[in-house]
């Protein structure tokens, strides 16, 4: 009884869950241009996720597998569909989901097994993998029933019906760890061996516990938070996709504008969260995101946005890389430690990024300037 009151309640004030407000970027997610000036390792089109076993290191690229050296990217497995998460072991293993419903465990001999059930549904809609040792594969799931092409509708929608998933490689059983998560995208084990996910369409990173419900370790992020990684020197580094910005949080809110929206606008130009930044004067104009004497403004509102963020092993905010409203690095689903180098794969900017953990963004030409986006 309480929850539905609180509900009514907060549609009344506007407070809760019916709030429109959102976290501005400060503290050590002050905007600066280190991702936009990083080192161009690759040019690969639309990277989505990135995976090492410690020795190579790979990117997924629309339906193919790359394995990226020194700058030049060679296929080593292809798909029928577009790969939607990677994974790989220390001893070689590597667990690629499919888009076409199935997920492809491949042994360091190039034997695969292919996985097409989990638990009582289809192997749908897989956003993240990680290993948790040899035997055993964490699975995130964004919806159990949309697929991840469907994700900008399922943000829209608010819905949270994503789960995370324990899959036994030996006996080929999966295990529901945790349901009813809002679009589930990143997972991580901790120092002591706990679950972390990044939690997408509740801009929060949360903990996994047996018998208890998720606990928030990171809350009311001011983006869509993607894959979370540990760094091997302490602490994550966790991709924000998108940014929040009011005018979609209000859209959110707004059912009979939604299904307007979703009826007669292309999806491309929804007051939603996108990939890429502005190409046409037929997307939603947001006030602030015009040009000003030829160029668009670093701090104008956008629907698009590349951040990366490094937590400490407490999971606070204590650096951040940007590529801003001008920019074109945008799109950020993955950032992965590998061979002493931090790289970020860009789906919107077309390009895996080397950025400089050591670099200071109050100096320098990458210096912040202007009013916070």
């Amino acid at each position: 009884m309480i929850g539905p009151l609180k509900r009514l309640w907060d549609g009344f004030r506007g407070s809760g869950d019916a709030a429109v407000t959102v976290p501005p970027m400060d503290g050590a997610l002050r905007p600066n241009q280190l991702l936009e000036t990083a080192r161009l390792v690759a040019a690969v089109p639309s990277p989505d996720d990135l995976a090492s076993d410690g020795r190579s290191l790979f990117v997924s690229s629309g339906p193919r597998i790359l394995r990226l050296v020194d700058g030049v990217g060679t296929v080593t497995a292809e798909f029928g569909a577009e790969i939607t998460a990677l994974a790989a072991s220390p001893r070689g293993r590597m667990a690629a989901a499919v888009a076409s419903d199935h997920l492809v465990v491949t042994e360091p001999d190039g034997a695969s097994t292919t996985i097409a059930r989990l638990g009582d549904g289809p192997t749908r809609c897989i956003t993240a993998l990680t290993f948790a040792g040899e035997g055993a594969l964490l699975i995130a799931q964004g919806s159990s029933q949309r697929a991840a092409a469907g994700w900008k509708r399922d943000l829209m929608e608010r819905r949270s019906d994503g789960a995370v998933w324990r899959l036994d490689l030996a006996t080929r059983q999966a295990e529901r760890l945790a349901g009813g998560l809002g679009w589930p995208l990143g997972l991580a084990l901790d120092a002591a061996g706990g679950i972390l996910v990044a939690e997408s369409w509740r801009h929060r990173i949360v903990a996994l516990a047996p018998g208890r419900a998720p606990r928030p370790v990171l809350a009311d992020l001011p983006g869509y938070p993607a894959r979370l990684h540990p760094d091997p020197a302490g602490g994550f580094w966790l991709a924000l996709f998108a940014p929040r910005n009011q005018l979609i949080e209000f859209v959110q809110r707004e059912p009979a504008f939604l299904a307007r929206m979703f009826a007669e606008v292309d999806e491309a130009f929804w007051a939603a969260p996108s990939l890429r930044p502005s190409a046409t004067f037929l997307e939603p104009l947001q006030g602030g995101a015009q040009k000003h004497l030829g160029m668009l403004k670093p701090w104008a509102p956008t629907r698009s946005y590349g951040l990366i963020v490094r937590l400490d092993d407490a999971l606070r905010p204590v650096a951040s890389y940007h590529s801003r409203a001008d920019g074109m690095r945008h799109g950020v689903f993955t950032c992965l430690p590998f061979g002493g180098r931090i790289l970020a794969a860009a789906k919107g900017g077309d390009a895996v990024v080397e950025i400089d953990p050591a670099a200071d963004p109050a100096n320098g030409p990458a210096a912040a300037t202007g009013a916070q986006p």
